[in-house]
Order: C-alpha cells, then structure tokens, then sequence
C-alpha cells in the first residue's frame, strides 16, 4: 500500500471552523485519512463514518445540529468522524498510482484510527457503505466495538442490479468526473423522492445545499471509493478465470487473498457480534432490503430496526433517530443531561411527556425490543 503504519505515524493538527474541533491527518497501513475529532477525548469514543462521496460534514451536520441529538450524544461521548480517503473537504485528486483499497483496508484503516488515538472499545456510526465499513470492522474485531448505529446499512455482496447500476456511475466518473448525471445518482442514493421534487415541487433546501457540497468533491476520489465498496468477487473471478492462462479451476486454493479483498456477505458473520445493534431506513430507501435482510440475520434480542425515516437519515430527518437512540443508548446508561432536554421532543423531559406515552407502541415506531449483553458496558 502507499504507506505503512507503524511508530513512524504522524498527526497533523488543522482548526476547524464548523464543528469547532480539530481535524487530524492519521497514517495508517493504506494511506492518510483525515478524522475530525469533537468533544472532550475522556468520554467514550463514537465513531462515524459517512456514505460514498460524502464526509462528515455533508452527511452529519444536520445530525448534530439537531439539538436533541447534540445534548445526547455530545454529553457523553467524544466524536471521531471518519473521512474516507480523498473526501475530506479541499481534497485533490488523488493520484491513480495509490492502490485502491479493499474494504477489508478499510475496515483495517478504523482499527489503525483507534490505535492512533489510544481508543479502546467504541460505538459506531454509519451510513450505508460507511455502515458496512464498520459492521465489517465489528465482525473482523469483535471486542473493540460495543455497539453499532446503522443507517440504510449494506451486509451482502453487490447484488447484480447494483453491480451493474454502480458500474455504469463507475464509467460516469471515469470519463467525465463529477458532473451533472453523477450528481443526479448520487442525490437519488440519499434522498427520498419528495425531497428530490420534480416539475411541479422544486426540490427541498437541503438537496440543495447536498448537491452544492458534491460541487467541492473530486471525480476521480469518489470513484475509488465507490470501486472498493462495489467490487463484485463473482464477477471478476469469472474473467479472471477464464480470460488468464495462468488461473485453473483446480488451482483456486491459491488465490484465496484475491477473494478475501472485495466487499464480501457479511450475513454468517452477523450473528457471532459482540454488540447491541440499532438499525435505520426508509421504506423507499432503495437499500431498505439490505436493511431488512441485516435485521433478520442479526440477534433479534440485542437487534432493533426502525423504519420510515428516510434514507440519509441523518440529514433528512435527524429528529426521527433521536427517541430510538436514546432508549438504545439507555441500555449502555447513558442519558441526555436533564438541563438540556428543554424540547417537548425529547423522552427524557419529564415535565412535557408521561412515562406511559414512551413506550414504543405509542411511539408508532417498528422498533423491536432491545436487551444489554450481560457484561457490555463503556
């Protein structure tokens, strides 16, 4: 890979401006990402990782601009936003001589992250190929992660439709960069239809405000991004096998780190976490059925799956996540600070809800009951 981790890792330190916090530039064994830390570094740790062509800031500055979201999460853990690599804001084409990495690389990049930082055991925080990048992660280091926060999560290998689909954005990108048609697919990934518009609705502030960030992002940076999470292992063994002299069909054994690099099923891996799992999708979501499919396979007692709540959740109706989040972080004994619950939204303001109405049922939510993991604690 381009660079090795290892004592010789370095940090650099930029002030930034839209969160408040600091963004460091962390070596790891297949290249430089850049994570954004804020809040204080005594509380435990949650880290995000966003979707393809997205960072943290275009994925999750609605999310933490949500008052209730902000006074629950910020009150009791420290954030590390994970930027892919080429997507932090600013970036420059990254140079076609640095190896795509596999999602087993960036899965690896997550741990070398919290080796950097001294972290231990984390929540986690993402959304769809950053929501598989991390459930990869808590497959491959199962005592490091004590709970994962999926939105519109993917757990399989690319089905043949989303292969192809990803393809056809692949080329896009390849021949004519980030430009319109690109946008449009990448708008459709994270929006609902209704935030979209059409001829007679225009579309919706922060559609807006997404497709003008995409505007700071470089073509040949999200294509690397979208390769590593869209590589289809049956596809390309099929060419290698039968267009490469040198492969046989008896001779497979060989090759097996060839198959162990692309974005693989996770499904028999699901059931051997360690951790409580909070799930988040839209019924028009297009990943809704890889969503689903994840709930099922998942423990049902230490599962919850809440749906009709859009795609890119986080941006699009951030207040949605709050209640489900906070009875799931219950479970862990963390609360939202009676000082700053002054919203009627909030559960844990007992002078503006009853405590009969805090059930889920009454939430109208299909939230499934959760239950803690003897011994999992922060």
């Amino acid at each position: 890979m381009a660079e090795s981790s290892g004592s010789g890792s370095v940090s650099v330190d930029v002030e930034r401006i839209s969160f408040g916090g600091k963004d460091h530039l962390v070596r790891t064994r297949c290249g430089s990402v850049t994570v954004a830390v804020y809040g204080d570094e005594d509380k435990p740790a949650l880290i995000t990782y966003p979707d393809v062509a997205l960072n943290y800031l275009s994925c999750f500055q609605a999310f933490f601009f949500c008052p209730e979201v902000a006074s629950l999460l910020l009150h009791n853990f420290c954030v590390y936003h994970i930027n892919p690599q080429g997507h932090e804001m600013g970036a420059a084409p990254m140079s076609s001589d640095v190896p795509v990495p596999s999602v087993d690389d960036l899965a690896d990049q997550v741990a070398d992250v919290l080796d950097f930082f001294s972290l231990g055991s984390v929540m986690c925080l993402g959304v769809t190929a950053g929501a598989y990048v991390l459930t990869l992660f808590a497959t491959k280091y199962r005592e490091r992660v004590i709970g994962l926060m999926l939105v519109s999560p993917l757990c399989k290998s690319p089905s043949w439709s989303e292969w192809l689909y990803n393809k056809v954005l692949l080329n896009l990108l390849y021949y004519y960069g980030n430009q319109g048609l690109v946008k449009e697919c990448l708008l459709q990934r994270y929006f609902s239809k209704k935030l979209r518009g059409d001829a007679q609705c225009p579309e919706s502030d922060i559609v807006r405000a997404s497709r003008s960030l995409l505007d700071d992002k470089q073509g040949e940076n999200i294509w690397r991004f979208l390769h590593s999470i869209n590589e289809y292992v049956a596809i390309r063994l099929f060419f290698f096998i039968f267009f490469n002299e040198r492969i046989h069909l008896w001779n497979l054994d060989a090759h097996t780190g060839f198959l162990s690099t692309r974005r693989h099923d996770l499904t028999d891996s699901l059931k051997k976490l360690q951790c409580r799992t909070l799930i988040f999708v839209g019924e028009s979501s297009q990943f809704h059925e890889d969503a689903i499919h994840m709930a099922t396979k998942l423990d049902r007692r230490y599962c919850a799956l809440v749906e009709d709540c859009g795609s890119l959740v986080t941006e699009e109706q951030p207040h949605a996540m709050v209640m489900p989040m906070e009875y799931f972080l219950m479970g862990y004994g963390l609360y939202r600070p009676y000082q700053l619950s002054s919203s009627p939204r909030s559960p844990l303001s007992p002078c503006c809800i009853s405590p009969e109405l805090l059930s889920p049922e009454s939430m109208g939510v299909k939230l499934k009951p959760i239950k803690t993991r003897v011994g999992i604690s922060l």
